[in-house]
């Protein structure tokens, strides 16, 4: 079973991104001069920061005292402030965890959590168009790219797509579930859209796979009795939380949601969740990292332009070689929504045509994944 990369500190592209980093780079290599500190408290790093060079550093929304900054200034190195009053911070160095996004759950329910503050926040914003909330949302954005492009480094990436209304309870739940385990037991590190129905099940299969199978049956029957996110999200998460609490020590997979569909929760499975603003450049990043290929499960519209935002880099090669792409539910893409003759079509007397295939059942997803090169 593949582990996901540690975080370690980043001495070739001379990021630091925690107070550990920090200490060990000060230890180390006695300066800061060309370092970038991103995210880290530094108040009472004051000694260190007034007897170290730090010519040429950024420090990126780090608190400190007002003597270190007026120093490390006079050094030459940038300061940019943080911004305390937001529910979220822009400059942040690794992705979020679900304790961290659905902090107060249980206390004061979902709407108090920091995942629901920050979309409200958005909302308000978006309106006003105002240019330094959009430029908080970008720098966010691209720090959440930059710590996801860090721990994924040497990962083979398999990514599973799928609605969010398939409910806690069905079969098909349990399918995408065993789906996400299998593919975590062969090695692959499972990336999801990070939000409910067929994402969450994907990544709680994948936080399944180091227990035993019975483990999983379990989880099923307590999640079934909150099946979907609607009407209470705070029912809906503390179900998810419950069986966390009851098998810790899961295995890690990666979510990556957007605040634009606001609505719809990020799932608690996934360890590492790599949360956008922009649905655009959340949506391209996970097909980009899929480097093992993308399976799609049934979906609606979402679904559906996933199915074409991949298949467009793998036309014209443009991020290299074609990733394999399996469909799963012959009569989905077929009949309901005909994806698959479209697809086939455009991959004809090219190279995506050998890295495609359409599958009946889930169960055949995995083989097919491995067959086209996955």
């Amino acid at each position: 079973m593949q582990t996901m990369p540690a975080h370690a500190a980043h001495h070739n592209d001379r990021e630091i991104e925690t107070l550990e980093e920090f200490d060990a780079t000060v230890a180390a290599r006695g300066t800061l001069a060309g370092y970038r500190v991103q995210a880290v408290d530094l108040t009472d790093r004051t000694r260190e920061l007034l007897t170290t060079d730090t010519t040429g550093a950024v420090f990126l929304g780090c608190p400190m005292r007002e003597n270190a900054a007026a120093k490390i200034r006079t050094d030459g190195a940038m300061v940019l402030p943080p911004f305390p009053d937001l529910p979220f911070d822009p400059y942040r160095g690794l992705l979020y965890t679900p304790d961290e996004l659905f902090s107060s759950l249980s206390e004061r329910g979902y709407e108090a959590t920091p995942d629901a503050r920050a979309y409200a926040w958005l909302q308000r914003t978006k309106a006003n168009r105002d240019v330094l909330s959009s430029m908080l949302r970008a720098i966010h954005d691209d720090s959440v790219s930059d710590a996801l492009d860090e721990l994924l480094t040497g990962a083979r990436v398999v990514g599973v797509m799928g609605g969010h209304a398939m409910a806690r309870g069905t079969r098909g739940y349990a399918d995408a579930a065993r789906l996400g385990r299998e593919l975590a037991r062969a090695g692959l590190t499972v990336a999801t859209g990070g939000g409910p129905g067929a994402m969450e099940a994907a990544n709680l299969g994948a936080y399944a796979a180091p227990h035993e199978d019975g483990m999983l049956t379990e989880a099923l029957e307590l999640l079934a009795k909150a099946p979907g996110f609607s009407p209470s999200i705070t029912d809906w998460a503390t179900a998810a939380f419950e069986v966390r609490a009851r098998w810790p020590r899961g295995g890690a997979s990666i979510g990556i949601p957007t605040w634009f569909y606001g609505h719809e929760p990020p799932n608690p499975f996934a360890a590492h969740i790599a949360k956008y603003f922009a649905n655009a450049t959340r949506e391209d990043g996970l097909l980009a990292r899929s480097n093992a290929g993308v399976i799609f499960l049934p979906g609606a519209a979402g679904t559906l332009q996933e199915v074409f935002d991949n298949a467009t880099p793998n036309y014209y090669e443009s991020r290299g070689e074609p990733t394999p792409m399996v469909l799963v539910d012959r009569e989905h893409w077929t009949q309901r929504l005909p994806a698959w003759p479209l697809l086939r079509a455009l991959a004809r007397d090219r190279s995506m045509e050998t890295r495609i295939a359409l599958v009946d059942r889930i169960e055949e997803a995995p083989e097919a994944l491995k067959r086209l090169g996955g």
